[in-house]
């Protein structure tokens, strides 16, 4: 037998074998019989005790709260995420109290400004909006609407304001390029703010013939930039020329 053949049994036999004692010693006996897991860990699971209870329980004594949540913006969360696991609770409920957040710091857990969550999600920064006082001051957190719809753009899209305010156009409303709903302050979510999208647009304060100040910079549209887009090249919040 060829030397290179012998090696190849060897370890054919070698990962054999470890099929073999991986399937029988480390493999729990139950995996597979109801399908790619093992059929013990419901049991296991099973035998756990209970902790959470549902916003069903927690209506039988609070439905006055839980109708007025599940008309506000909270209503897709559940009580327990605030309030901690109540199964316990609701079989005693005057033995096993749940904890009601009330420092500002709980509510910037979700609310706090991070770029990486979806536009139009409500945000803060919780060293300039309102310091020092608990956010229950303002908002209900059953009910968490604003006590008045914002003022300005940048109390939801704080970066963009950052960005917008060390750039040439810092003096330009946001209204002045998106056309904006009434009712976008009040369901962000719902209705979106327009933006636009053909050169032309730009080109009503940047184009070399347009009525503005004579201290805009000017381009020919029909050549500058060939066919693409103006913010393909230049973001318009921070629209500065490398």
């Amino acid at each position: 037998m060829p030397q290179q053949l012998a090696r190849l049994l060897v370890v054919f036999a070698v990962f054999t074998g470890g099929l073999v004692v991986t399937r029988h010693l480390l493999i729990p006996k139950t995996f597979g019989q109801r399908g790619h897991y093992r059929a013990a860990a419901v049991t296991t699971i099973q035998v756990r005790p209970l902790r959470y209870a549902g916003r069903e329980a927690c209506a039988d004594c609070h439905a006055d709260i839980v109708g007025l949540h599940g008309k506000g913006r909270h209503q897709t969360v559940s009580c327990e995420v605030c309030h901690g696991p109540a199964a316990a609770h609701t079989l005693a409920p005057v033995e096993n109290q749940l904890p009601a957040p009330r420092k500002r710091a709980y509510c910037p857990l979700c609310h706090g400004y991070d770029p990486s969550r979806p536009t139009g999600f409500p945000q803060i920064d919780p060293v300039s909006h309102n310091p020092m006082k608990p956010c229950i001051t303002c908002h209900n957190p059953h009910q968490p609407e604003p006590p008045h719809v914002p003022e300005e753009c940048g109390a939801c899209h704080g970066e963009i304001a950052r960005t917008k305010a060390v750039s040439r156009h810092a003096l330009l409303p946001c209204t002045q390029c998106h056309n904006t709903p009434v009712q976008h302050k009040v369901d962000p979510r719902l209705l979106h703010p327009d933006k636009p999208r053909n050169r032309e647009f730009c080109g009503q304060c940047h184009a070399k013939d347009a009525p503005s100040p004579r201290e805009i910079p000017r381009i020919d549209l029909a050549t500058h930039g060939g066919r693409y887009l103006c913010w393909q090249c230049h973001y318009p919040h921070m629209p500065e020329v490398d």
